[in-house]
């Protein structure tokens, strides 16, 4: 969404292919009845100049705001979900949900994209899944895919749960504990507000991966306890659980540059995989590439 809202700005139109039914990827907000849930990134922070300027303009459009989740470090938040941030950037912007691209080949002027049984023509192409997935498009031995051996990624499953209890904390973060993250998603700005409370609890990399294979009723049934210890509730205080599997939730070993390209500049890839397990990195890739590509073309 950032490279097509920097072309878009420059008067290039791009169609952007989602096989989701919500756009924004990781940047994810579940509703159930009066509940909602952060059950992908938490929260957004910035270093790079360009990034903090885009946050400042969604500031503004009070679609963004700060969390003060106890730690003292700045923190921003979607306003009223953290799928609002990916809602606004895609505001005016081609975007097919829905549509799971199946195969992508070189044509005679430009590239060919399969989705179902219709054929889309460009003439571009940017890939931004992550690289793992990158080779079922291209083939193993493409030039651009064999770079990608070394980009790693983290499995995270995410447990949601209500708790009708009062809170001992907004938010706890011990990377040696089997719930590395748990934040009480009811403290954020925006969020409905009740007797009940919405947790969110995510797992590290070493119990994710060592049960990701395993139904969401089993995964819950090994989580649910471990939440209930560390907020010092019962079973029966919880309302409502629900498991979220994010097999490729965040890149362990990143690629170290800002994108790949083609040396015709007509197919590049890039994502949050090139440079660290942030929001932003996938913001400066993104914007990265569509300054290249307008270089090229200018």
């Amino acid at each position: 969404m950032a490279c097509a809202r920097r072309l878009a700005k420059a008067g290039l139109r791009s169609t952007l292919f989602d096989k989701g039914r919500g756009i924004g990827g990781r940047v994810a907000t579940r509703r159930v009845n009066a509940l909602q849930f952060d059950h992908g990134a938490q929260y957004v922070t910035a270093k790079d100049e360009g990034f903090a300027a885009a946050l400042r303009e969604l500031t503004a459009m009070e679609a963004i705001a700060p969390w003060q989740d106890g730690t003292g470090r700045a923190k921003t938040v979607g306003m009223p979900g953290m799928s609002s941030l990916a809602k606004v950037l895609a505001a005016g912007l081609d975007i097919r949900l829905g549509a799971q691209v199946t195969a992508i080949t070189l044509a005679d002027s430009g590239w060919s994209l399969r989705i179902g049984n219709i054929e889309h023509r460009a003439s571009h192409v940017i890939i931004t899944v992550p690289a793992p997935q990158v080779a079922a498009f291209l083939g193993t031995d493409h030039p651009l895919v064999v770079p990608l051996s070394g980009v790693r990624f983290a499995p995270c499953l995410t447990l949601m749960a209500a708790v009708a209890a009062t809170a001992r904390f907004i938010s706890r973060s011990d990377l040696d504990d089997p719930l590395a993250w748990i934040a009480q998603d009811s403290s954020k700005p925006g969020r409905p507000q009740g007797d009940t409370i919405a947790w969110v609890a995510q797992a590290g990399p070493a119990f994710s991966l060592a049960h990701l294979e395993k139904d969401p009723d089993s995964i819950a049934a090994l989580m649910l306890p471990l939440l209930c210890d560390r907020l010092g509730l019962t079973k029966d205080q919880i309302t409502y659980a629900a498991v979220h599997r994010w097999r490729y939730a965040r890149v362990i070993h990143p690629l170290g540059q800002v994108f790949l390209r083609s040396p015709d500049g007509m197919l590049y890839l890039g994502g949050d995989w090139c440079l660290g397990p942030r929001v932003e990195a996938a913001w400066i890739s993104g914007t990265a590439i569509a300054d290249d590509l307008l270089g090229r073309a200018r």
